[in-house]
């Protein structure tokens, strides 16, 4: 289904990450002109487009999504996967490791042991949403979120892990810190993650 969102936009549901992920990389490949902005996110895709004929952009728009639907499959990632070298001294760290029933050791092994990929950007700018967490490490949010994470805090909630890119509030439970910045206004683009891209912690 297509909605209208606001004056400019159009949002699709895709029911899924990964045909999110794949309208995305279409879109991006031959953006239609009128087209400012993609939003990719869990199971919607935004798409920003004023002055937009919105009855011929969602025509269109339904064409890719029932092409790429009929794909099936992840979209290939890009490039190597960066790496972020985390010093392991969160925070939560040893609660972390108790909700587990594991050691602090296979913690850190088992959060830099696989490569995590970028589900979506949202929450704050930069902070991106990784999915591909071991299970073992799957968490809930702390009950009484913190008024202020530093940025570089790396993190695991539910599901995903993060990289809190400037400091904020948070109740993600906090297993170290990086020095990579993710999140630089001065860049092109801004943020180092994009929808898509693999992501390996790497202890430093």
């Amino acid at each position: 289904m297509i909605r209208t969102a606001g004056e400019h936009g159009l949002l699709v549901e895709t029911g899924s990450l990964e045909l999110s992920h794949r309208l995305d990389a279409a879109l991006r490949a031959d953006r239609p002109a009128e087209v400012v902005e993609i939003v990719p996110g869990p199971e919607t895709v935004l798409v920003l487009a004023p002055g937009a004929d919105q009855g011929r952009l969602r025509a269109r728009l339904a064409d890719v999504v029932e092409r790429e639907r009929g794909k099936g499959g992840a979209v290939a990632a890009e490039g190597a996967a960066v790496t972020i070298p985390v010093v392991y001294d969160g925070a939560d760290l040893d609660s972390v490791a108790a909700l587990a029933g594991i050691s602090v050791d296979e913690v850190i092994s088992r959060h830099s042991g696989r490569e995590l990929v970028v589900g979506w950007l949202g929450f704050a700018p930069g902070f991106a949403y990784l999915t591909g967490l071991d299970p073992v490490l799957e968490m809930p949010r702390l009950d009484t979120p913190r008024t202020s994470v530093p940025a570089g805090s790396v993190a695991v909630a539910g599901p995903y892990s993060a990289v809190y890119p400037t400091a904020s509030p948070g109740g993600w439970r906090l297993l170290g810190r990086t020095s990579v910045r993710v999140w630089d206004v001065a860049a092109d683009p801004p943020s180092l993650f994009r929808p898509g891209m693999r992501v390996r912690f790497e202890p430093a």
